[in-house]
């Protein structure tokens, strides 16, 4: 099976998508110009800060990357580098100079049984065999430029699919699913099989949990999970499962079973509420209408600027003159209310995730602004750190 037919289509589309979006474009131009004046540094800049792993220094983990280059089909050759840090992190970093760049934490490569490292390892490259790197994402979501906001959300949808096809790649390297789903659990906890007894039934049950209706995130999932870059780890787990279970690795199911499957345990993580036809999505947007309202006026008044990221959410019209600015500020907690009364915690997550995008949208969250939106949130029953990890969080894949 090749890389390409195992690839996410939902990644493949919104990637297709997204290159066609005039400000990815853009941004694109603007990259090819400066690497046209040569090298980016990457490879210094790792010689500099880092140790290469040669097949002398490091037999196994070139023998593993020898087996994931040849099932993903790599074409270019690879260095591997690793770099002291505590925490567990892996990145491949766009070509240059036609050699790939794959970096490990030196926790990870210490705490990772060959298996696991494995599964990382074709995950890395993954994402060069999809060329993900050809959505300059940290550019467009953390640059100077202000990103339009419905491409920050489907910047958003799209990262996530491309982390399942990443997993899928892994996976398909590793073809060894426990290893897979314990590699992930050390991903996302930090412990090692010398702590805790792993128990895949038990891990991926917090997704079972995450979906059961109304109610909260699974107890062990941090809540800002399901509003990142990455899908994390139980959801990815059971996403793999999907996956293990189809015609693509070792199962009977179809693509397109799968593929639906997918979707489904993403569609908490997505904005889906804002062209759905439900009561609950009406209540939500009318949240959102009214809170947008809100955090604009909440320092010196709604300015041009936030008037067209307004419109580019509700439409050219849905803003005039004739808006009775205080009176529907006024209606934002009965409105949340009536959220709460009728949506998820998850879906409340949606509308408060989506007020601080836009209050981001112009570069900068003031005092007043961030004082709204926890007023919000409190109204929600939401966490008020949701609301800086939502506004701060990172957007580079890794």
């Amino acid at each position: 099976m090749s890389a390409e037919l195992i690839r996410c289509e939902n990644d493949l589309a919104l990637y297709e998508k997204l290159k066609k979006h005039q400000d990815v474009k853009r941004i694109n131009d603007q990259i090819e110009r400066h690497e046209a004046e040569g090298p980016t540094g990457i490879r210094r800049s790792l010689l500099a800060t880092s140790v290469r792993l040669t097949s002398g220094m490091a037999p196994e983990i070139a023998r593993m990357a020898d087996e994931c280059i040849e099932k993903l089909e790599v074409k270019l050759p690879l260095e591997i580098y690793v770099y002291s840090s505590p925490q567990f992190n892996a990145a491949c970093f766009k070509p240059e100079d036609e050699r790939l760049y794959v970096m490990f934490s030196s926790s990870l490569l210490e705490g990772f049984e060959s298996p696991e490292l494995k599964f990382v390892m074709g995950h890395e490259l993954g994402h060069h065999v999809y060329n993900h790197h050809a959505i300059p994402i940290g550019y467009l979501l953390s640059g100077a430029a202000r990103p339009d906001p419905k491409l920050a959300l489907e910047l958003f949808a799209w990262s996530r699919y491309a982390e399942i096809s990443a997993d899928r790649a892994g996976a398909h390297c590793a073809q060894n699913m426990n290893a897979v789903a314990h590699a992930l659990f050390k991903l996302s906890s930090g412990l090692t099989s010398k702590v805790v007894e792993f128990s895949l039934d038990d891990f991926v049950a917090q997704v079972d949990d995450m979906q059961v209706g109304d109610s909260e995130p699974g107890q062990g999932a941090p809540q800002s999970d399901w509003f990142s870059t990455h899908p994390f780890s139980p959801l990815r787990v059971k996403a793999l499962k999907l996956f293990e279970q189809s015609e693509l690795h070792t199962g009977s199911g179809s693509k397109n079973d799968l593929e639906i499957g997918v979707q489904s345990l993403l569609s908490l993580m997505e904005p889906s509420y804002l062209e759905a036809k439900t009561d609950t999505a009406e209540t939500m947007r009318r949240l959102l209408f009214a809170g947008l309202i809100k955090v604009a006026d909440a320092s010196s008044g709604i300015s041009e600027e936030e008037l067209e990221i307004f419109a580019q959410f509700f439409g050219k019209y849905a803003f005039s003159d004739k808006l009775d600015i205080e009176k529907i500020k006024q209606t934002v907690e009965q409105r949340a209310q009536e959220v709460k009364q009728k949506a998820s915690q998850t879906q409340c997550m949606q509308v408060l995730h989506d007020l601080c995008i836009m209050a981001r949208a112009d570069g900068r969250v003031s005092e007043a602004e961030r004082h709204e939106l926890e007023m919000v949130a409190k109204a929600l029953s939401i966490p008020s750190a949701f609301i800086c990890q939502s506004i701060d969080k990172s957007t580079e894949l890794d």
